[in-house]
């Protein structure tokens, strides 16, 4: 049986590569902005915003292909508004303006298809306190990560420089960096896919 990552995210792909994972990757062709849009406007929360997306990007590959498909998404909420993945450097200073300080949480959601049909789920929900940081080290920070502050959701990546960002982290690292990865694993070695 093939595991299949529905994503292109540089993060999940070293996350199960790490792991010892032997995957294939296919990216899904769903059109996401217009899914979050449609999800948005049904006033859908956060949190079934990023599993809504993690199981149509899950499914969108499982239709077309034979095995078990992971899909997964991330939602940044703050006191319930959520946060893209920013456009330009002049929105990526605006993200960090406004979580300066502040905390956030980061909704994960993962999926598993596999013919079709969803047989797994799971969301983690980490809660993350940015530290009051000045403008001049969102300058310094801008200019050090430069295209990769487009990358994510936040404008960061904890795993390198955006850890200088923080003063607390609680809740799952993998699901920070985008994947619930060791609930993941436990149900893909229940399945045969994983080495129990």
């Amino acid at each position: 049986m093939t595991l299949i990552l529905a994503s292109s995210s540089a993060a999940r792909k070293h996350m199960l590569g790490a792991a010892g994972l032997s995957f294939e990757i296919d990216p899904p062709r769903v059109d996401e902005e217009a899914a979050k849009a449609s999800l948005r406007a049904a006033g859908m929360t956060p949190r079934n915003q990023a599993d809504a997306l993690a199981e149509l990007k899950a499914l969108s590959v499982s239709r077309a292909r034979p095995g078990f498909v992971i899909g997964a998404d991330q939602m940044l909420a703050l006191e319930g508004q959520t946060f893209d993945k920013p456009r330009d450097r002049d929105e990526a200073r605006l993200h960090l303006q406004r979580l300066r300080g502040r905390a956030h949480e980061l909704l994960t959601a993962a999926v598993v298809a596999k013919d079709g049909e969803v047989i797994w789920r799971h969301m983690e929900t980490p809660r993350l306190r940015m530290r009051a940081f000045s403008e001049a080290f969102i300058d310094d920070y801008l200019d050090r990560v430069g295209e990769a502050a487009l990358y994510s959701v936040g404008a960061y990546q904890l795993e390198g420089l955006g850890a200088q960002l923080f003063e607390r982290v609680d809740g799952d690292y993998f699901a920070v960096l985008g994947l619930p990865l060791l609930p993941l694993l436990a149900f893909l070695r229940e399945h045969g896919m994983a080495r129990a």
